[in-house]
């Protein structure tokens, strides 16, 4: 039994992997949120909207999207009117000569917040939300109110004309206005499979993310996975041959344990093989003695006797024999070599069609395979043997499937019961 060096346990290995993943995937959204710029919101001007109602076609906001028009029976229940969206509802209506009572605007995504710009940047303009005496987000008082309404109007004699001021209104809306028919004119920004700016910027902190913790849960997932594969291989080897060399593993305290297990589990099985064929061929060899004082004894019996006797003491020693050599297979160590299926097989028909065996092979193509060549030779030698002593014929051929190599054996025998199928298989049975 061998282990190698001690590795913090799975728990805290895996409770690492946690930590340190949630840790860069913060690390990368902070980064992103202090490096890159906030996204600019979607602007809509007044003008856009009272354009696209009076033409009825679409109008290319200059920053936004495309707004469209569209007739529909009713709006979506009303929402309740602050000083910007009454504000809003006010200009709209003097543009297009209706009362605002006749328009309804609905924000599906929580409020929006309706400002104002005069010429490139005004302070509404800059002040994004709503502002009143309140602070931002606080209400308006009626002398803001009266005094943006009296902006929309003429201009007091002897004044130059007014600044270039526009209620805006940014993110997705509907603005409908009821018509005499009682159905609505709504315009709305088209609708569109693109993401929105903070949208593509979730996204994009993901993406970062995923390409950060990538390498890190990589390497965690394969020094986890790693001593399980290790074992599927030594569990493997273990089945072909208990002697294999023993399984030496690096890792946390519970794979350390496991692998102390699994290498006393081997040994013990080791132990259990050895002795097993131990005990047969200490059978096998002592019952040659009795069968050799049985040989000399049956000298004396009648010749019709004798022949009987002899068939039933010869089949005994060629079980004996079989044990034997049973036994040696399994004690002694695999030589696996290269070798020629098709030769293999050639040569123990030659040796059987030698003595009389009515045994031929099809020529076929040459296959090389690693084996081993005695425990192979006598596999197939008992494949012809029992062709001819119990179908009179062998026919042997040799081809390729796929990725394996086939070796058939034919003969023209009765054949295996059904229900003996599997147990053919097992060393040292024979049917009827």
């Amino acid at each position: 039994m061998t282990s190698g060096r001690r590795a913090a346990p799975l728990f805290i290995q895996a409770l690492v992997l946690v930590i340190l993943t949630l840790v860069a995937a913060q690390v990368v959204a902070i980064a992103v949120i202090f490096t890159l710029p906030p996204p600019p919101p979607e602007f809509y001007r007044q003008s856009e909207i009272t354009r696209a109602l009076k033409t009825g076609q679409p109008v290319e906001a200059r920053d936004g999207r495309q707004l469209v028009i569209k007739r529909q029976h009713r709006m979506g229940p009303a929402q309740p009117d602050n000083p910007r969206r009454a504000e809003f509802k006010a200009a709209i209506g003097r543009a297009l000569d209706v009362s605002p009572s006749r328009i309804q605007i609905i924000t599906d995504n929580g409020p929006r917040f309706f400002v104002r710009r005069a010429g490139k940047a005004s302070p509404d303009a800059a002040r994004g939300p709503e502002r009143g005496p309140g602070g931002p987000g606080g209400p308006r008082g009626p002398d803001d109110l009266k005094s943006d309404l009296r902006r929309d109007g003429p201009p007091p004699p002897g004044e130059g004309p007014p600044p270039r001021d526009e209620p805006l209104i940014f993110g997705d809306f509907e603005l409908g206005v009821r018509q005499a028919d009682g159905s609505w004119s709504v315009v709305e920004p088209k609708p569109s499979f693109r993401l929105d700016s903070w949208q593509q910027r979730i996204l994009l902190i993901l993406g970062l993310s995923i390409l950060a913790v990538s390498p890190l849960a990589w390497l965690f997932a394969r020094r986890l996975a790693g001593p399980i594969t290790a074992f599927a291989d030594a569990a493997e080897r273990l089945g072909r041959d208990p002697r294999a060399v023993p399984l030496e593993l690096t890792g946390s305290s519970e794979v350390l344990a496991a692998v102390s297990a699994f290498n006393m589990m081997q040994e013990r099985l080791r132990r259990y093989v050895e002795d097993r064929t131990a005990m047969i061929g200490a059978i096998a060899h002592d019952l040659r003695t009795p069968l050799t004082r049985l040989r000399f004894r049956i000298e004396a019996t009648p010749e019709d006797v004798r022949v009987k006797l002899a068939s039933d003491i010869d089949q005994m020693e060629a079980m004996i024999s079989a044990a034997l050599a049973f036994v040696r297979d399994t004690t002694r160590p695999a030589e696996r070599t290269r070798l020629e299926l098709a030769s293999l097989l050639e040569s123990v028909v030659d040796e059987a069609a030698e003595t009389g065996g009515q045994a031929t092979v099809e020529r076929g193509e040459k296959i090389v395979i690693e084996g081993d060549p005695v425990a192979l030779k006598r596999l197939v030698a008992n494949l012809v043997e029992n062709a001819l002593k119990y179908g009179q014929v062998a026919r042997g051929r040799v081809f390729r499937d796929g990725g394996m190599a086939i070796l058939e054996v034919d003969d023209d025998g009765p054949g295996i019961p059904a229900s003996e199928l599997e147990r053919v298989f097992e060393p040292f049975f024979r049917g009827e």
